[in-house]
């Protein structure tokens, strides 16, 4: 568990609010570094695993036209996916990750290729990551990415 991860947890604690996750490329990492926090089950709300691409519309709520349309790998999936977790969570944030760890391209789209979304009351955000590195690395990465990107709404 990282510092940053205990960072969060107590900023949510302070401000009485909750968070949920819907991961594709993670895999569910996002939530388990949340939750290696003692305390956490005050406000880690759970997280949704839809590595299939079915499941991100069946458990998350993503658009199925859009994923016909796009693929799973695409910044509005990533949007979806994060308000997904926070409405079928019930949750104040919803995160959302999406991507291609590697070795190898997925729908032409290059490993390394991760998009992270934040979903709040009066937030949305989606951040494009290019990370360089190994499955292990790309996902590692992404993992950082999300919790950067909640940490500083509630900082």
């Amino acid at each position: 568990m990282s510092g940053q991860a205990r960072e969060i947890i107590a900023g949510l604690i302070r401000r009485g609010e909750t968070v949920a996750t819907a991961e594709s490329l993670t895999a569910g990492l996002v939530c388990a570094e949340l939750t290696g926090v003692a305390g956490s089950s005050a406000v880690v709300r759970g997280g949704l695993v839809v590595y299939a691409t079915d499941l991100k519309a069946s458990l998350a709520g993503v658009d199925s036209a859009l994923l016909a349309a796009h693929g799973a790998v695409h910044p509005e999936v990533a949007a979806q996916l994060a308000v997904g977790a926070r409405a079928r969570c019930v949750a104040d944030w919803g995160l959302g990750l999406t991507g291609v760890a590697g070795p190898d391209p997925q729908d032409g789209i290059a490993p390394g290729t991760v998009y992270v979304a934040l979903s709040g009351e009066h937030v949305s955000e989606v951040r494009t990551l290019r990370i360089q590195g190994d499955r292990g690395e790309v996902r590692a990465a992404s993992v950082r990415a999300a919790l950067e990107t909640l940490g500083e709404q509630l900082t």
